[in-house]
């Protein structure tokens, strides 16, 4: 199987796209699976631009708005992970993963899912100390606060992943793994990017819940963009333990290092996107301390023993089938011959959200309103003060076929 994986989107489908079937037609090769690693930026009309964390002169609808009206499709099965420049009023609605345009699938803030018999898990957003316990507390529309919280990784979604037992062979971050720059070439990379070589020594450098999830979970891949360069690394875990091979891929600019082709052994069989058995089920067993407030979850409360949760799950999925719901529109879609409105709009349930719970039984609580709510008056110790370091939320808006020699872990 061939499996494209792909940096910062930045909403630029089109060209991104392009350069994946002129490789197709270089190499006489066909791609399977494109992945992208976040800052993907599904921003389907102009209303969505207001939940998206970027500068307001830099704000544009780019392209994706023409898959998601049908106008174009993705000529590749597509899945992505959220980063900190996105639409987050549409991740939300899409939180526990589905597809945001048809052939284009998001994996939620957390998610594990199949293609064909490859399992590939990832978690969206990046980290930020401030805000990892806490709960979910941001609705649409946004303020200046939680228009940027709104995509920091919370423990609640590191801890699900975190009961992930069976193999994941390919995971995606959008942040690169606490430490990870110590198991590459880290001085070719503070040669390209000086401005990192502080972080790097003194080991700031990354997400440390990433670098949890790295040394528990041991995918054989492991993707992640950001920081706007390539690096590779190789982790072993442990004496004569397996390798995860790391991979940071650019932005999509001429010139610059953001997409690369990895060929992965599969087994024959259809090559669709499915839903995960495990993950269903560890998604169900903790759905009851979900934390929609400051308030972190309370993880005690939520008895561990699975196989009765994986047993069920596994019976509903046997008759209903494995495919994820159906995409389905739930706003108007950007029209470049009108004039446009930047007005907010309303948070809308999602179709394919709300069929995934009622299979799972579970309570819709995505819109749960502020009145249900703690109340949140923005504390200054939850807003950050500090210098813009190298691993910052506001870093500014040729393949390699060989990876890093492996460090231990």
């Amino acid at each position: 199987m061939k499996i494209a994986v792909e940096g910062c989107m930045h909403g630029d489908l089109d060209n991104v796209y392009k350069t994946l079937q002129y490789v197709e037609r270089q190499r006489n090769i066909k791609v399977d699976l494109l992945l992208c690693c976040g800052d993907f930026q599904a921003v389907r009309n102009e209303s969505d631009l207001e939940s998206l964390n970027v500068p307001r002169k830099y704000r544009a609808m780019n392209s994706f708005w023409k898959y998601f009206s049908g106008e174009e499709v993705a000529p590749v099965p597509t899945i992505f992970i959220g980063g900190n420049h996105e639409a987050s009023n549409y991740l939300w609605e899409l939180y526990y993963g589905g597809w945001a345009a048809p052939n284009i699938y998001f994996l939620g803030f957390a998610g594990v899912v199949k293609f064909g018999n490859i399992r590939i898990g990832g978690l969206s957003g990046i980290y930020n100390a401030r805000h990892y316990r806490l709960g979910h507390y941001e609705r649409p529309p946004y303020n200046e606060n939680t228009i940027r919280s709104v995509y920091h990784v919370r423990e609640y979604e590191v801890h699900k992943l975190m009961q992930v037992k069976e193999r994941i062979d390919i995971f995606l971050s959008h942040d690169w793994p606490l430490g990870i720059t110590d198991c590459g070439n880290s001085k070719k990379l503070i040669r390209q990017k000086p401005f990192f070589e502080k972080e790097i020594y003194q080991k700031t450098l990354g997400n440390k819940a990433a670098a949890q999830l790295l040394e528990e979970l041991k995918p054989t891949y492991w993707f992640s963009a950001h920081l706007h360069c390539q690096f590779a690394a190789s982790v072993q875990h442990g004496e004569g333990g397996p390798v995860t091979n790391f991979l940071a891929l650019d932005k999509c600019l001429p010139g610059r290092k953001f997409l690369q082709i990895v060929d992965i052994e599969s087994e024959p069989g259809p090559q669709e996107i499915l839903y995960d058995e495990e993950w269903l089920s560890i998604t169900r067993k903790f759905h009851s301390v979900f934390p929609l407030t400051t308030k972190s979850a309370d993880f005690g409360a939520v008895q561990l023993d699975m196989q009765d949760c994986r047993q069920w799950v596994r019976s509903r999925l046997q008759e209903r089938g494995a495919r994820p719901f159906e995409f389905e529109r739930t706003v108007p879609c950007h029209n470049p011959s009108q004039s446009s409105s930047n007005g907010s709009q309303a948070l809308p349930r999602n179709p394919q959200t709300e069929s995934l719970l009622q299979l799972l039984e579970l309570p819709y609580l995505l819109d749960l309103t502020s009145e249900s709510r703690d109340p949140i008056s923005s504390p200054a110790s939850m807003i950050y003060q500090g210098s813009l370091g190298a691993d910052s939320e506001e870093i500014p808006i040729d393949d390699i076929d060989e990876f890093g020699r492996a460090c231990r872990r």
